[in-house]
């Protein structure tokens, strides 16, 4: 049975705050204002080596959701085409969850969250590993993400977003997710077979 958590992170800046030790973490861009507004660097590949992270992003992506309540996942990609994702919202607000599914992992099973907001500016890394989901939490929100490696059909899965096994806790009732067809069928995660291995 997985151990199941929540992981609060606080808005601390200075581009990164471990959300677990896992090897997820949020990151929070230094942002510099005046009377007009702010500037950010919203992506700065010097910084995120000094970070311990090193990826190639080959690929943004952006979802817009109309609705309060809209799930997206729980999402991954396998061998040869996984993903690391960087994930922000650059309007609205959103719960974005991961799940360590790295065989062998003494965290195996084991959910965290964080809140991102065009307003507070973090952002989620979900390395490859990790299923991958969010809540919308106002509506009209659009989120935009880094990927490493480019979308394929044959090797795309997922698992149930509310699966008793995993116990994510969301934040909404389960009757009130606006949810894909596809998500809504995705397998339970007793009947997932991972395809990563942990490394340590």
């Amino acid at each position: 049975m997985p151990h199941c958590c929540r992981t609060r992170v606080r808005g601390v800046r200075g581009w990164s705050a471990r959300i677990s030790g896992w090897g997820a973490k949020v990151v929070v861009p230094d942002r510099f204002g005046d009377s007009r507004g702010w500037f950010c660097e919203t992506w700065n590949r010097q910084r995120l080596l000094g970070l311990d992270i090193d990826i190639e992003f080959v690929q943004d992506n952006q979802s817009y959701s109309r609705d309060t309540g809209t799930v997206r996942g729980l999402h991954y990609q396998s061998p040869p085409f996984a993903q690391d994702k960087l994930v922000r919202v650059i309007h609205g607000r959103i719960l974005d969850v991961v799940v360590d599914v790295r065989r062998g992992s003494p965290t195996y099973g084991r959910w965290a969250s964080a809140e991102l907001s065009a307003e507070n500016g973090r952002q989620l890394l979900a390395p490859i590993g990790f299923l991958h989901g969010f809540v919308t939490l106002e509506p009209d929100t659009e989120v935009v993400y880094k990927v490493s490696n480019y979308y394929s059909r044959e090797c795309d899965g997922g698992v149930l977003w509310n699966d008793p096994d995993l116990a994510i806790d969301w934040g909404i009732p389960a009757d009130a997710a606006q949810l894909s067809d596809k998500d809504a069928r995705a397998p339970r995660f007793v009947d997932f077979a991972s395809p990563f291995v942990w490394e340590e």
